[in-house]
């Protein structure tokens, strides 16, 4: 089940709202300008499947929205949990950084932790199958997926070259919560 649990940057121990309605998450996800959607899956897709499937699985949802926001380049993430690059992967998210674009993920299946650090607060969001998020150009964040992930996600990029980070050399995600997908 999605959650959201909002947190000040100083005290990860306690949460200061939690939510796993999706209706209330979106609305805020809104206040803070980060876009977050349920939308429908297939139960034919499953983490480990090829880039080419999952795109052909959901090419009108992916069309509609690289037609609304203009993306240049969408890929796929599919990774099981024996996958031998898993741990390398799981450390190049779990550092603050940021984006100089929005960064986009649509969970075709599985789940993925992201922390936003907007302002004096952290918003965790754990994203599950169906769940989009949106996060603005340059907002600070971090992601888990995991130490056993089984994670589809479509991902969005106005930039040709993908995903690319910078790094803020903060520890302050080293507070917070980490996905326990065991």
């Amino acid at each position: 089940m999605t959650q959201l649990q909002i947190f000040a940057d100083t005290s990860p121990a306690a949460a200061l709202k939690t939510s796993t309605d999706a209706h209330e998450i979106g609305a805020l996800m809104a206040e803070v300008g980060v876009r977050f959607e349920q939308w429908p899956t297939r139960d034919d897709v499953k983490a480990g499947d090829s880039q080419e499937a999952v795109l052909a699985a959901y090419r009108p949802q992916v069309e509609a929205l690289v037609a609304e926001q203009g993306y240049q380049t969408v890929d796929v993430i599919s990774l099981r949990s024996d996958n031998p690059a898993k741990n390398e992967l799981r450390q190049k998210f779990l550092s603050e950084h940021h984006h100089t674009e929005d960064e986009v993920r649509f969970f075709v299946n599985g789940q993925g932790l992201f922390a936003l650090h907007i302002g004096d607060k952290v918003y965790e969001i754990c994203c599950e199958q169906g769940d989009l998020l949106s996060v603005p150009a340059n907002t600070l964040h971090w992601f888990d997926l995991g130490p056993n992930p089984e994670l589809v996600a479509i991902r969005f990029f106005n930039n040709p070259d993908g995903w690319v980070a910078h790094y803020s050399g903060s520890d302050i995600a080293d507070g917070f919560s980490r996905l326990e997908n065991t």
